[in-house]
């Protein structure tokens, strides 16, 4: 079997995401400046905002797909200011992402999609792929639907099949960018409780894009801002003015 792949501390104290004065950038424009931001293996975080305010960008930036300029940026032991397009693939190794689209290989089974996954990021042995695709494909419920196309399974069953694919390699980081925004409100309760289940059971620092302001006060977490260019901590959903946005809450 590969080696596990991880985003490795020099001292386990060492926050896994640091963000210090960064400035994002996108196509030439400067969409965030000055943003700081600590996350520590362990913490749930949620970005908020409202449309185009940043928080897309923030994900982004982390796993290197747009540019982080000034200041201080580090991922594990990666500077995301310096970073080499070879280096890349490397830090997305330690990075597990879910969409709000799914972003599902439509021509490909939910097993299929998962060894791609897998032969991806250097596995080699199929026996082993297979066992990590039966092992994770049971974590999120969806054990019994490995031969399923896509189109064959629901909203909800399709984010499971998504949130497994994050989780092949164990990452340290889980960013989730408005993992519920297709999902009724049903389906989404049970994709937060099984988020919440994995955050307690392996501990990844999570991070969560969300316009839901029901999610926010029913699962709590450190509530960062995107506001006026910047980052900004709040102290609880209170402080911030949902009613400026669409349908009460926050958007994309």
């Amino acid at each position: 079997m590969q080696e596990k792949l991880e985003i490795s501390h020099t001292q386990d104290s060492l926050p896994i995401i640091e963000l210090d004065n960064v400035d994002i950038v996108n196509d030439g424009h400067l969409i965030l400046s000055n943003v700081s931001l600590k996350v520590s293996k362990g913490d749930f975080v949620y970005l908020v905002g409202k449309v185009g305010s940043g928080k897309s960008s923030i994900i982004k930036s982390l796993i290197a797909e747009i540019p982080i300029k000034n200041g201080m940026a580090r991922v594990g032991n990666h500077n995301l200011v310096k970073i080499k397009k070879k280096q890349i693939p490397y830090l997305r190794r330690g990075i597990g992402v879910v969409f709000q689209d799914f972003q599902l290989l439509m021509d490909r089974s939910v097993e299929e999609n998962l060894l791609f996954v897998l032969e991806a990021t250097g596995w080699k042995k199929r026996s082993e792929m297979t066992k990590r695709v039966c092992e994770v494909l049971d974590m999120v419920g969806m054990g019994t639907k490995a031969h399923k196309m896509p189109h064959q399974l629901s909203g909800g069953e399709q984010q499971r099949v998504v949130i497994a694919r994050a989780f092949l390699n164990n990452p340290p980081i889980i960013l989730a960018d408005e993992p519920t925004g297709n999902l009724d409100p049903d389906t989404t309760v049970e994709i937060m409780d099984l988020f919440m289940k994995i955050h307690k059971e392996h501990s990844p620092a999570l991070i969560l894009v969300t316009h839901n302001r029901d999610l926010v006060k029913k699962y709590p977490g450190v509530l960062m801002e995107c506001k006026k260019g910047t980052l900004v901590k709040r102290r609880t959903e209170v402080e911030i003015n949902f009613e400026d946005d669409i349908l009460g809450g926050f958007a994309e």
